[in-house]
């Protein structure tokens, strides 16, 4: 058995459709035929069901899919760790954010550890918290900056602060004005929202329900910039953290008071994987910075945080 034959059979699993299979790894769907063919010879039983162009894992398949795994994640974390021992003061932090995180938090963090490791690099990659974890689970990235917790026991997690959250409302509104509002006396409006299974959607909704109501979604979109220029335009109200700068147009900040809003931020990495020294060295700067965690505000120097 050889080290390309368990990468075919892994991707093979994933797509389970010989095709894609062979347009991703580059090679042709007679190969790949020949090496599923091999597999199931070695192991003398076999691992998919065919259906038409598509290929099903079986009982067999899935027992071995989860071996295979392990064993290629070893090996993906020895070639990790070797790299780390012949680099050992230079490397790169593969590093996920939230996009809103990207004009305020990442900027300071990576200014301040490359301010003590010179010789380190970063690989940055931005999205919602559902592609954030989908990065950490397939190990594309080492590190990831998200808000709230991700619900997986697979996933480490340190909290580093708390980021207030406003009721966003547009320049016009009638409490654009004031110097607080309680939630609850919101419930009527129109809201725009993140779709179910983002993390400001769940913070949005748990807030709601503390204030005593539901919240009536006027629109569900994707991104903070589109929650943020939809409610600029006046098509209804949201919570969400505040904007780094203002110009025309975009929304009006009020702090809420009842109940208080805010979400915890933290760097998130996953338990059983091995985490190269860049990462490590990242993930120990980040302790350090944010021993104890406060209020984490965008205008503010992180580096009094």
């Amino acid at each position: 058995m050889e080290w390309q034959q368990l990468t075919y059979f892994r991707t093979i699993a994933r797509t389970q459709h010989l095709g894609r299979a062979a347009v991703e790894l580059g090679v042709s769907q007679p190969a790949l035929s020949r090496t599923i063919a091999r597999l199931e010879t070695e192991f003398g039983t076999p691992l998919f069901d065919r259906k038409g162009r598509s290929i099903l894992l079986n009982r067999y398949g899935r027992a071995l899919l989860a071996r295979v795994e392990r064993a290629l994640q070893e090996l993906e974390d020895a070639h990790k760790e070797l790299t780390d021992i012949f680099h050992e003061e230079s490397g790169t932090v593969a590093l996920a954010f939230l996009a809103t995180f990207g004009t305020w938090l990442v900027p300071d963090l990576m200014r301040g550890f490359q301010t003590q490791h010179p010789k380190m690099n970063f690989r940055l990659l931005q999205g919602p918290a559902p592609t954030l974890l989908s990065l950490l689970r397939t190990g594309d990235v080492d590190l990831c900056l998200a808000s709230p917790r991700f619900e997986d026991p697979q996933v480490e997690w340190l909290p580093i602060g708390q980021e207030e959250l406003f009721l966003l409302v547009p320049e016009t509104h009638a409490l654009a004005r004031r110097r607080s509002v309680k939630l609850k006396d919101v419930a009527d409006e129109a809201f725009i929202s993140l779709k179910p299974g983002y993390g400001l959607r769940r913070v949005t909704d748990e807030l709601c329900a503390q204030a005593g109501f539901k919240p009536r979604i006027n629109f569900e979109g994707e991104e903070v910039a589109t929650l943020w220029g939809l409610v600029g335009a006046g098509l209804g109200i949201a919570i969400g953290p505040r904007l780094p700068a203002s110009a025309p147009g975009t929304p009006t900040a009020v702090p809420l008071s009842e109940p208080r809003c805010s979400r915890t931020i933290g760097l998130a990495w996953m338990k059983k994987r091995y985490l190269p020294s860049a990462s490590r060295s990242f993930l120990e700067f980040i302790r350090a910075r944010f021993k104890r965690s406060g209020l984490l505000d965008p205008r503010s120097s992180l580096g009094r945080a």
